[in-house]
């Protein structure tokens, strides 16, 4: 069925699982830029997962996306994570930040300039998305939805440590998290603010 018409509350725990964790596989190609969108916990997962990436030689070229402050220093996530990537060795003129965005579409809206001073759209062929796998499958729609078509991804999701595919469904903070992101998505869809695929929940 399409994702609009899914109903979040009659969905089983089976179902929520392959919606948003067995469509997030990374296929291991290269691209031209890891694209990091911000959350409470970016700096902790996200950038270390990025990193990697970009020292296996996947991309050479880091975005991170996102104004949001989590802490009392104000610093917006993408500043936040460029800091941590700078202590990690990373070289300054290997990262992008877009500063501005307050949420997934701004982040995917806000990165299209970043992109394009750095790249010229024209010439981006493919970008490797880091984000939670729950978060995974709304990045990507987004960045179907508003990104140039000739642009391609690959999801390589990173996860904490209750909301991983085993054990989303043990605490109530992870499950109440899960099932938003089963919400949001179906909203997102309903109003078209995201492309409405078909998904199988089988």
């Amino acid at each position: 069925m399409r994702l609009s018409q899914i109903k979040p509350n009659q969905l089983t725990d089976e179902q929520i699982t392959k919606l948003l964790y067995h469509s997030t596989s990374d296929d291991g190609k290269a691209g031209d830029c890891i694209f990091v969108p911000g959350s409470s916990k970016a700096v902790e997962y996200k950038v270390p997962k990025a990193i990697q990436l970009y020292q296996d030689g996947r991309a050479n070229k880091l975005l991170f996306s996102g104004g949001v402050s989590w802490d009392a220093s104000q610093k917006p996530e993408a500043v936040m994570m460029r800091e941590r990537a700078l202590q990690l060795g990373i070289p300054a003129k290997d990262i992008l930040t877009e500063e501005q965005s307050l949420h997934t579409k701004e982040n995917v809206l806000a990165s299209l300039l970043v992109l394009d001073r750095a790249f010229d759209l024209h010439h981006l062929h493919h970008l490797i998305i880091v984000t939670s796998s729950i978060h995974s499958l709304r990045v990507w729609l987004t960045m179907r939805t508003y990104m140039p078509p000739w642009i391609t991804y690959s999801l390589a999701p990173v996860d904490d440590r209750s909301t991983k595919e085993e054990n989303w469904f043990v605490s109530p903070h992870s499950r109440k998290r899960v099932e938003a992101e089963v919400h949001k998505l179906v909203h997102y869809a309903q109003i078209g603010a995201i492309i409405d695929e078909e998904q199988s929940l089988e």
